[in-house]
């Protein structure tokens, strides 16, 4: 059973670098490697569509994934929103992401958050699969899954400033519906973010305000997780996004907003058993690799790459992105997504389009591969998002009232 579990194990990495091979020009390929990889696929449209970014945007109630520090700047009284994305649908049909969040202002400075991610790997048919005693159990079926619940304050601390605090329940259950409780448990964690914001708007005449704001968030940061009951341990991705953004109204009707945002993972680099002369120094360097304590992994992630300062420069995954809005009401985006072809090769452009009214909101994005010669599994990916504004229903039903 235990070459089971490492199986389902071998699926979860495999899908967070789920195009690895798709355009692989080198041998050396060594990507940064985490359990519960599903917490660091983008869940919402808007932020699909710009290339999977939004730690510096402007606030929406999406905000608690990209960096919740941003909930202090917005403007409505709270709000709720759900998305759903159906993913890897080019190899396999019933892997998905549900996602539920939501926000309320406690005055002007305050606000609250919360949201609710469910991965699911779909339904694994096993076959001639040894039970927990030794008996062969013909036909067992997984359904694997995972799940966080997390919860954020963030806070106005100046006329530009904000920050926030969040922390999130992590749960990992990669043989559900199988009973193997002898050799595997699902793995549970607790982890936290913090998030910062700095956002400067300018005058540019009497009705046109643009802005420029940066954004950061240091999310996941917890210990490491175990399907086995302590036996062994993995990181989870504790990732550091920065990004920058610039809003610039070009009259009152249209507006253009730019994006550029860096994110990395913060976790120790495995060894590459060919940088080592002997396997005994290769296993020692494998034991002092696992062995790694949280804070030390996340300052080690800076340093530690087998190829130097060139390939921690290659660890580093940046995206871009555009969005146009016509009378905060039709919204157009653009982006494109880069990650090293050593370190996982996800490449690709993402559109996306918005539609937003006095009660609610619908996005959707499209991801298009940007291999030319190869087949990417991220291709054709879809995202799909409603959001509803709490100040929009109360006044709807403020004027049936009437």
């Amino acid at each position: 059973m235990r070459r089971v579990k490492a199986s389902f194990v071998g699926l979860a990495m495999m899908l967070s670098v789920a195009n690895a091979n798709a355009d692989k020009k080198s041998d050396y390929f060594n990507p940064l490697q985490s359990a519960v990889p599903s917490l660091s696929i983008a869940p919402d449209a808007r932020g699909g569509g710009m290339g999977d970014l939004g730690a510096a945007t402007s606030a929406d109630v999406y905000s608690q994934y990209w960096n919740p520090s941003k909930y202090a700047n917005m403007d409505n009284k709270g709000g709720v929103a759900i998305s759903y994305t159906p993913w890897l649908r080019s190899i396999i049909n019933d892997i998905d992401l549900a996602y539920l969040v939501g926000y309320y202002k406690l005055d002007d400075r305050q606000a609250i958050s919360a949201s609710l991610r469910y991965f699911s790997y779909g339904e694994i048919n096993l076959t001639d699969m040894p039970g927990p005693s030794g008996e062969v159990i013909s036909n067992g079926t997984a359904k694997p899954y995972e799940m966080s619940i997390d919860v954020a304050y963030s806070r106005a601390l100046s006329q530009y400033w904000s920050a926030a605090v969040a922390l999130r329940f992590i749960y990992s259950d990669l043989m559900n519906g199988v009973s193997d409780e002898q050799t595997y448990k699902a793995a549970k964690m607790v982890a936290a973010d913090i998030a910062a914001t700095y956002r400067r708007p300018f005058d540019l005449s009497e009705k046109r305000v643009a802005a420029l704001s940066f954004g950061t968030n240091i999310s996941n940061i917890g210990g490491k997780i175990s399907y086995d009951d302590g036996a062994t341990k993995q990181y989870i991705p504790t990732n550091w996004r920065l990004g920058v953004s610039f809003d610039y109204p070009v009259d009152i009707y249209n507006k253009f907003t730019l994006s550029y945002e860096l994110n990395k993972l913060l976790v120790p680099t495995c060894p590459v058993r060919s940088e080592y002369d002997d396997n005994l120094e290769f296993q020692a360097a494998m034991e002092e690799y696992r062995n790694y304590g949280t804070v030390k992994g996340i300052f080690k992630s800076f340093g530690d790459a087998p190829g130097g300062f060139k390939e921690e420069m290659q660890e580093i995954m940046w995206s871009m992105g555009a969005e146009y809005s016509y009378r905060d009401m039709f919204m157009a985006r653009f982006g494109y997504f880069h990650e090293n072809e050593h370190k996982g090769n996800r490449k690709y452009f993402s559109a996306g389009v918005g539609f937003k009214m006095r009660v609610f909101e619908i996005n959707a994005a499209y991801l298009i591969a940007a291999h030319s010669n190869a087949s990417c599994p991220l291709d054709k990916t879809l995202r799909f998002s409603l959001g509803f504004n709490f100040d929009g229903i109360k006044k709807l039903v403020d004027n049936s009232e009437e």
